[in-house]
């Protein structure tokens, strides 16, 4: 059936249809969240073990490998990374995407470790499993001071006020604290108040447990009314649990005041907060799934203003606003589709000279893109960075197919015939030609939004979002632009006349090579071949390095710093930093890496660097005056990482053998610390750190009835105290303060007293921990690494300048370190450099089934499997724009351009669909093929070519990298101009020859088939 004809003939049905498309498709865009990733559901499970106390190497052996070994077991896994610190094991075990849902994942990986919990050690905290949140990025930091409260204080209204008051804000996940310290009650020991008592630690710990409790149990009728019965022993005073009396020997007690000193403080600090050098305690906001970024960080601005005012004395200051970029791309995006949408109207116009027929095809953007995004809503899509980019570089294609029916309805008109006629016949005329140009793009990246792995789900939503307008494109083309043409169209055209001088031209040059059309199709195939192996030469990156005005830095003091000098480093290089321009806000937070390593010794740091635009440097000099900064400072390591939380070449040394991979890190770090091309390479090695060994004299401690055990648990005590989980509380005021025993600070930290701590004996009785242990000073590992059971030493670079992060990989594969590892030991890509490979390797399969699609749609529409193969070759000599614009403008082949190769794919055909489909309806009216094919490209080059330059057009503004994201977005837009103006430009010139060549390949098949029919073979005999 002819949809034009009918939407002409029956226009109100048309209309009703793009009315009720537009309404809902205004609704999906003002309920679609803005975020900067796509909303993706990765089954990801961490499990979390905790040993205070306990050395990493001792972890691994009886925590970790026990659950890495109980979860590789588990079907649909992908990969178990696991990470041992001083006192706590953290695994995480990835499941192949799309196998198994997240919330079976969790409950399989929950009986998987309750299977093994008895073979793990008593005195663990219970394990913690958990679900991994891949969008558990905060929208925003806040940093909270306040002048009439203390750190703690601050930190309590953090979490219990600011949490409450947060809670109801619509999409807020929760929010974590940052620095600040947690109320505990300390309960200073003295030993020997102990050794006077016939008491230890561990014996005071667990009375106290036991004593100092609230229990419900037990119910009673007393009065005929039915009653719960509690025992109520916790005190909620200071001076009351003073007083708790202990029982010891022979019946007697000892009130614990009497044994040691009680305070109400806090924790042990492990990690701080600094804001310009002043310290604060800061949060960070997180989102739900699917919430929108921008939507729950205006909320919460609001809410705070609101707290703000209401309590006076605190002062909350935004320290990093997590989605001021991802706004800054999505308004961005929003002025490029409209840019864009300008030029291609504009394009339009000066071909068409007609202001009416401007605007019906002008109509085919808003009409198409609008009803996309209820369409995206409905697959819960969000309006992020792949999204925005889909509809902005898609600006152009969309209107290709209103202008190619609107110019064939204007050559009709010039043919004298009135505007409903024009409409009926030229629509039905270019017809197929619509349908295939349309049906190609959407068969390319149809794959696209079905590729597997993480990449797919990515890319799923820039894939489908370009098939879903594209097909809102083509109900454009058949339905509203023939009818609006059939009635909105006035006045009169010039009638046709003779060609202008260019026109002449190129039908001359096009006779002159359609008479070399061998030659012609043979200087194409070696332009080609050039061009592949010049794309060779083409330096490869992931993505190319954006200025998001953030920079993020990690600095690493010796193993065995405490926090306490973390902190004055920290102070000292806030100072420094501070006399470095364009450096708006300096947020410091002690005690982890920016990757996430927690060690009192490690230190990130977070840049506000304000927008590119309003500053008159770059993010890479700011980075490298910074650096100057930092090497006046002594005994700190210290690693950029890059917008994206890594390094430009990032691998892992894997092996069984923990010394194997740590002595292959070294050399390869010495090698590649050799070669200019890599810049501040670091190893994260496992660091040693400084250990006092208790070795036990093991006759002996038997001989008293000590275990190593026990040993064990009177030095954890004593020194950190009882597991998180295990210490009595304090009520107060409804707030439970946890209770810390231990051995005083001076007591812990000199060995000589130390070393009379009492152990209890299996007679009741207690000897010297010095009596059964022998001290030595050693080193220890301060962490371990490990990736599907093996362990793991990460290596991280930046490369030179004028190089590549493909270019630097390449150079490291090939250092000799690298090529001569031990047979033990082998080398991962991971990050960026992993990612990589991984994209390009996705993508290949979806150009793949892309191009298979492709050939069956045209196979279908055409109805013969010979022309498809002359349209194809449109594809090829796209490629020699795509290696001209690249060298052209300096860029490399990084996934944007790689996306930009795609999209031409489904776009560059449409020249040849075109010529290839008009010279077929000419040879079946009768014109000889030589004839037909020039008239073709005659009546076919004025929209080419005015397509051609309103795609270009659309897509001048994302090639001109304008505003945020313009760096991510000008590569694609680069790569479509460049293979569109060269496939353009030879399509019009080779596709022609290559028409002629394989049609007449095509007749002499035919006649060769024709000739071995049986019935030809058997004419003969019968006459």
């Amino acid at each position: 059936m002819n949809m034009s004809a009918w939407a002409i003939r029956s226009p109100l049905a048309s209309i009703l249809l793009f009315i009720v498309l537009m309404v809902i498709g205004v609704y999906g865009f003002m309920r679609l969240p803005i975020t900067y990733f796509p909303t993706i559901d990765t089954p990801v499970v961490s499990v979390t073990v905790g040993q205070p106390g306990v050395a990493p190497e001792e972890i691994e052996t009886e925590v970790t490998r026990p659950v890495e070994n109980a979860l590789a077991s588990l079907a649909n896994v992908e990969k178990i990374s696991s990470t041992v610190t001083n006192g706590e094991s953290v695994t995480e075990i990835d499941f192949v995407l799309g196998t198994v849902d997240i919330d079976r994942a969790v409950s399989e990986v929950r009986g998987a470790v309750s299977r093994i919990r008895s073979d793990l050690p008593a005195d663990i905290d219970e394990p913690v499993i958990e679900r991994i949140e891949e969008e558990a990025q905060p929208v925003a930091i806040y940093a909270v001071s306040a002048t009439d409260m203390s750190l703690e204080e601050v930190s309590w209204f953090i979490d219990d006020t600011l949490a409450r008051e947060l809670q109801s804000v619509p999409g807020l996940a929760g929010i974590s604290r940052i620095g600040g310290v947690d109320r505990e009650i300390l309960v200073s020991l003295a030993p020997d108040r102990l050794r006077a008592y016939g008491l230890t630690a561990n014996a005071v710990t667990e009375s106290l447990a036991v004593n100092h409790v609230d229990v419900s149990g037990g119910r009673s009728a007393f009065g005929g009314r039915e009653q719960v019965l509690s025992t109520r022993a916790r005190v909620n005073d200071v001076a009351d649990l003073a007083a708790i009396g202990l029982p010891y020997h022979d019946g007697r007690q000892v009130t614990l005041g009497n044994l040691g000193d009680i305070r109400d403080l806090y924790a042990e600090p492990r990690s701080f907060a600094l804001l310009g050098g002043a310290e604060v305690v800061a949060f960070s906001v997180e989102r739900t799934r699917g919430a929108s970024e921008t939507g729950v960080a205006d909320a919460v601005a609001a809410r705070i203003a609101e707290i703000a005012a209401a309590t006076p004395g605190i002062t909350m200051t935004l320290v990093d606003d997590g989605v001021r970029y991802t706004r800054g791309n999505y308004v961005a995006a929003m002025h490029t589709l409209l840019e864009g949408a300008a030029l291609a109207v504009a394009v339009i116009f000066l071909f068409l000279r007609d202001w009416r027929a401007t605007i019906i095809a002008a109509l085919a953007l808003p009409l198409s893109v609008v009803p996309t995004f209820f369409v995206i809503d409905l697959l819960g899509f969000s309006l992020n960075i792949l999204t925005l980019l889909a509809i902005t570089l898609v600006t152009g294609i969309l209107v290709d197919d209103a202008i190619v029916a609107i110019e064939n309805i204007a050559r009709h008109r010039a043919m004298g015939k009135k505007p409903y006629q024009a409409a009926l016949e030229a629509s039905d005329e270019i017809g197929l030609a619509i349908v295939a140009i349309s049906a190609t793009i959407i068969a390319v990246f149809m794959p696209v939004g079905l590729m597997s792995g993480e990449v797919g789900l990515y890319f799923r939503e820039f894939g489908l979002t370009v098939a879903i307008a594209v097909f809102f494109s083509l109900l454009v083309a058949r339905l509203i632009t023939p009818m609006l043409s059939a009635y909105f169209l006035k006045g009169t055209v010039p009638t046709e006349g003779e060609s202008g001088a260019v026109a002449a031209a190129y039908q001359r040059f096009l006779r002159l090579v359609l008479r070399y059309r061998w030659l012609t199709v043979g200087v194409a195939v070696g332009l080609f071949g050039l061009s592949v192996m010049q794309l060779g030469s083409i330096p490869t990156s992931f993505v190319p390095e954006e200025d998001t005005g953030k920079l993020t830095l990690t600095i690493e003091l010796p193993p065995g710093a405490s926090l306490n000098e973390t902190r004055a480093v920290a102070e000292d290089v806030s100072r420094r930093f501070a006399r470095v321009e364009n450096v708006e806000t300096i947020f410091i937070r002690g005690g982890s890496s920016a990757t996430g390593d927690r060690d009192v010794r490690f230190a990130s740091v977070m840049f506000d660097l304000g927008p590119a635009a309003e500053r008159d440097a770059h993010m890479t000099a700011i980075e490298a005056a910074l650096a100057d900064e930092l090497s006046g400072v002594a005994d700190i390591r210290y690693q950029f990482l890059n917008a994206r939380g890594g390094r430009d070449v990032s691998f892992a040394v894997l092996s069984n053998d923990g010394d194997a991979a740590q002595e292959a890190a070294a050399v390869i770090l010495a090698a590649m610390e050799a070669d200019p091309a890599f810049v501040k390479p670091t190893s994260e090695a496992t660091a040693m750190r400084p250990e006092l060994r208790m070795d036990v004299q093991s006759e002996k401690a038997a001989s008293l009835g000590i275990s190593t055990a026990a040993i064990a648990q009177t030095i954890r005590i004593s020194t950190v105290g009882d597991s998180s989980g295990n210490l009595p509380q304090f009520a107060d005021n409804g707030r439970l303060i946890p209770i810390r025993l231990q051995l005083d600070e001076r007591i812990r930290n000199d060995i000589e007293t130390f070393g009379l701590i009492g152990v209890p004996t299996a007679g009741g009785g207690q000897v010297p921990l010095s009596s059964i242990v022998r001290f030595e000073h050693g080193e220890t590992l301060s962490s371990i690494e490990r990736l599907d059971r093996e362990r793991r030493v990460s290596i991280g670079a930046d490369v030179a300048e004028g190089l590549t992060s493909g270019e630097g990989l390449s150079r490291l594969m090939s250092l000799p370190a690298v090529q001569a590892l031990p047979a033990s030991v082998r080398i991962s890509a991971t990050g960026d450099s992993d990612s990589e490979g991984e994209v390009i390797s996705s993508f290949g399969i979806a150009m793949g089934a892309g191009v298979m699609l492709v050939m069956v749609v045209l196979v279908l529409l055409f109805g013969s499997f010979l022309s498809p193969f002359t349209i194809l070759a449109s594809l090829p000599l796209s490629i020699i724009g795509v290696v001209g614009a690249l060298m052209l403008t300096g860029s490399s082949l990084s996934l944007p351009a790689v996306i930009g190769i795609l999209m031409l794919m489904g776009i560059v055909t449409k020249n040849a669909i075109m010529l290839v489909d008009f010279s077929i309806e000419k040879e079946r009216a009768g014109h000889p093929r030589l004839e037909a094919t020039m008239e073709a490209c005659a009546e076919r080059v004025r929209p080419i070519i005015m397509t051609t330059l309103a795609m270009v057009a659309g897509m001048v503004p994302s090639a001109l990298a304008l505003g945020e994201g313009g760096e991510f977005r000008a590569p694609m837009a680069i790569t479509v101009i460049g293979g569109l103006i060269a496939s353009t430009v030879l399509s019009l010139v080779v596709v022609p020859a290559l028409h002629l060549i394989i049609s007449g390949l095509g007749d002499r098949l035919s006649g060769l088939f024709f000739s071995l029919r049986p019935e030809r073979q058997d004419a003969p005999a019968a006459g």
